[in-house]
């Protein structure tokens, strides 16, 4: 069983695309893929928030994430806006805990959010106020998530790259095959 750092750098070497820019942010993706990768085996439910431009990209993870040719569990990823329509409507703070205890109770064993996107959209006010989220900010740093730019021209294959190692870190998970340590 390898330890999450040297199965990441492992994973990115073997694969047969251009992966190679990952190599120098394996340092910041570990943190976050292991918090991540530690709530989906503690039985937490995932919600994919995305903003409008990422918007294929919530739902190319949801086609994906539970293909059963992947002989794994099935995974409770569901995207936040099919949940809850009026998300774009919530303004207030009131609003949103009220979304917040919703949430509560519809996932007893808790959630997180998986929020793909600029971080200037409305859909971040959410995404910001839970903890454990999981981040990928287009063209800013913040504290906690995981950085690309909205102008690079590889963007798109590089959030299918991105997919697919956090996919294989789950299933490897799953399977005993990695032990998230850093």
């Amino acid at each position: 069983m390898q330890k999450l750092l040297k199965w990441t750098l492992e994973t990115i070497r073997e694969e047969e695309s251009c992966f190679s820019w990952m190599e120098e942010y394996r340092y910041e993706w570990a943190p976050l893929i292991k918090s991540a990768t530690t709530q989906i085996l503690e039985g937490k439910t995932v919600l994919i928030v995305t903003d409008d431009s990422r918007k294929w990209f919530g739902q190319y993870i949801l086609n994906n994430i539970n293909a059963l040719q992947k002989n794994r569990p099935l995974l409770p990823f569901y995207q936040m806006i099919d949940l809850f329509p009026n998300l774009k409507s919530l303004t207030s703070t009131q609003e949103l805990q009220l979304l917040e205890d919703m949430l509560d109770i519809s996932y007893p064993n808790g959630y997180y959010i998986w929020y793909i996107g600029k971080g200037d959209h409305p859909y971040t006010k959410q995404a910001y106020r839970c903890e454990d989220s999981f981040l990928w900010i287009m063209d800013e740093e913040v504290q906690n998530s995981f950085s690309l730019r909205s102008s690079d021209a590889l963007l798109d294959i590089k959030l299918l790259q991105l997919y697919k190692l956090f996919d294989a870190t789950i299933s490897a998970g799953l399977f005993g095959d990695l032990d998230l340590e850093l």
